[in-house]
């Protein structure tokens, strides 16, 4: 018999907890600390975090921050999956990239993966990467009535459709068996490349591809909304979601234009999107995107059958680092979590070197088996929508949602997806939330573990094969680590040349208690630039004078307490000054500058800029 819940009273125990009397808690915490918030309702506010797209998370979530209604899973608006029952029967589907244009150690490659738990393929095609001819033998062992094969040929998808279905009659693969999908996206060719001028042929054989696949390839999708080109470029996620709102919407006007029915259109489209590090927000933008899909579908006349988002995350290429890449492992771990909790139907894991080039076969072990456990050891997919019912994940969904249908709106208005890319509007809009997010890494406020913080200045480089060159022209790709990593490649090439790292000299003054946070911070912000740290701890200015004069160095930083600078920074910068010293520092912010200190370094202030300037004035080449 179902109770009802008025009989099972949570906490009843326990007085009931109000807003207010939270609040005025949070008000007592702050005026200790410092702050002096008005009332509890500002001591709230003080505490909610900035997100991009002007998204704010707050501090405390409740009931009365219900959105709206989410359904159920499998049904619409398909915020909480687009299957009934999630991806608790077999987990999503695992799909590993190839991307190597060595058409046998392509096929040595695939067949370790779908030996190793790997489930679909997702396979780089013409141009500078495999050949189209190639493709039987890279294939070569795969049965391809089980395992799916997406395409990824660019301007190119033709050609790379008609040697797939090509291949299927060679070896008896029946049509209802046959799956996966062809690859073609001319917009998003158009965002890589900046040709606007094939755009339309090349839509026009999509659609044909697409009635060709709808009538006689039912599991095979023809076209891909991939949305990577918008967040590979710097596009915050409602961005992202926008233009890839708008590019599925051009693709089902022309599908449906070309006399599918709406149903048959949305069977065609699969998406493309990135998952990346950043847990919460994955997950809500996974789920935002099924909402606006929905919408859209709904005022097509579509079936609710017909109006679930296809969708293939893939974790972000703008997260991975070249430095200290071993980071990246636990990166795309929480980048996998948040794409499966999201609910994406297919996952794709870069593997922890991609930056660098072709990953070798360890990488791609880590890559598949990342999701492995995630799925057989961590049961992450037993459970149907598991951030279902949480205000926090809701709440930030439909807020993303709002934001990137607001988006989708003014490149309609601007004649829609194709329209906004050769116009530029699309690219301006992108490149100042990339200009912004920019800022923020240089004063690293957003810190990349392993390169703007904690550096490994003797850290073995990995080498790497060179990746086939990716479309370019149009679109920029971005990553949120180059910026430290170019300053990085200035120091190793000074190391080649000389022998040595560019040096800087800290000056510790006063006892380890006094200077030992400030001496920490100083080195952490100069190894970044790969600049490598002398010091010398005390109170006398001519040891340190001497202990400069034998380092080695032309720049120096003062680190210490305020107490102590005020007794000692002018007597010891000047002392360095009279050893040769080119430029004083001092980690921290007074009042105004001790005599001998030409510049503050503190937290908050442009690292890349002082890093820059550190190494001009070293004479590290640009």
């Amino acid at each position: 018999m179902k109770v009802p819940p008025e009989r099972l009273p949570l906490a009843a125990e326990f007085p009931a907890a109000h807003r207010e009397q939270w609040q005025q808690l949070v008000e007592g915490v702050l005026r200790k600390s410092g702050a002096q918030p008005e009332d509890g309702a500002a001591a709230e506010q003080a505490l909610t975090t900035a997100l991009p797209d002007g998204l704010r998370a707050r501090p405390l979530y409740t009931a009365e921050n219900t959105s709206a209604e989410p359904g159920y899973p499998g049904f619409p608006p398909f915020v909480r999956g687009g299957r009934p029952q999630g991806s608790a029967v077999s987990g999503w589907d695992v799909r590993q990239r190839h991307a190597d244009p060595d058409r046998r150690r392509t096929n040595e490659a695939v067949l370790a993966d779908l030996e190793n738990g790997v489930g679909s393929l997702w396979l780089e095609l013409g141009g500078t990467g495999l050949p189209i001819a190639d493709l039987p033998e890279a294939l070569s062992g795969v049965y391809l009535d089980l395992a799916a094969v997406a395409l990824d040929a660019g301007a190119e998808f033709a050609d790379a459709a008609e040697q797939l279905f090509r291949l299927y009659e060679e070896r008896e693969v029946s049509p209802g068996s046959a799956a996966g999908n062809l690859g073609a996206d001319p917009l998003g060719l158009q965002a890589r490349t900046g040709d606007a001028d094939r755009t339309d042929a090349l839509l026009a054989g999509a659609t044909a591809l697409a009635a060709h696949c709808a009538a006689d390839y039912p599991n095979v999708r023809a076209l891909t909304v991939d949305a990577l080109p918008y967040h590979e470029a710097g596009a915050s996620p409602a961005q992202e979601l926008g233009c890839a709102l708008a590019t599925g919407v051009a693709y089902l006007r022309a599908l449906t234009a070309a006399g599918l029915s709406v149903d048959a259109a949305l069977g065609q489209l699969e998406f493309r999107l990135a998952a990346d590090a950043d847990q919460f927000l994955t997950i809500a933008k996974f789920r935002a995107a099924r909402r606006l899909w929905a919408r859209v579908a709904e005022v097509s006349g579509a079936s609710a059958e017909a109006s679930a988002q296809r969708q293939h995350a893939v974790t972000s290429r703008v997260m991975m680092t070249a430095r200290d890449p071993w980071v990246n492992m636990l990166r795309t771990t929480v980048a996998c979590l948040a794409a499966g909790v999201g609910g994406a139907d297919a996952v794709t894991v870069l593997p922890f070197d991609s930056a660098l080039g072709l990953p070798d076969a360890f990488a791609r072990r880590i890559a598949r088996n990342t999701q492995s456990i995630l799925l057989e050891e961590s049961h992450l997919a037993r459970v149907i929508d598991p951030a279902g019912g949480s205000w926090y994940v809701e709440q930030l969904g439909e807020e993303l949602a709002q934001a990137a249908w607001a988006w989708f709106q003014e490149i309609e208005r601007a004649g829609g997806q194709q329209a906004a890319l050769r116009s530029g509007l699309v690219g301006e809009r992108i490149a100042a939330t990339w200009a912004e997010r920019s800022g923020k890494l240089a004063k690293r406020r957003e810190p990349v573990t392993g390169v703007s913080e904690f550096p490994h200045l003797d850290e073995q480089p990995l080498v790497r094969e060179p990746a086939p060159a990716s479309p370019s022209g149009g679109l920029p790709r971005v990553r949120r680590a180059e910026a430290y990593e170019a300053l990085r490649d200035r120091s190793d090439a000074f190391l080649a040349e000389t022998g040595a790292r560019p040096k800087l000299f800290l000056a510790s003054v006063g006892t380890a208690a006094a200077h030992t946070a400030r001496t920490t911070f100083a080195a952490n912000l100069f190894q970044a630039g790969g600049i490598a740290t002398v010091s010398a701890e005390g109170l006398d200015p001519a040891a340190f004078a001497s202990a400069f004069a034998d380092s080695g160095a032309t720049v120096a930083c003062l680190c210490s307490s305020d107490a102590l600078y005020g007794e000692h920074a002018s007597s010891v910068a000047e002392a360095l000054k009279a050893a040769g010293a080119q430029r004083v520092l001092l980690a921290g912010r007074l009042g105004e500058l001790p005599a001998g200190v030409d510049e503050f370094i503190y937290a908050g202030g442009d690292a890349i800029a002082v890093l820059t300037s550190l190494l001009d004035l070293i004479g590290v080449a640009r």
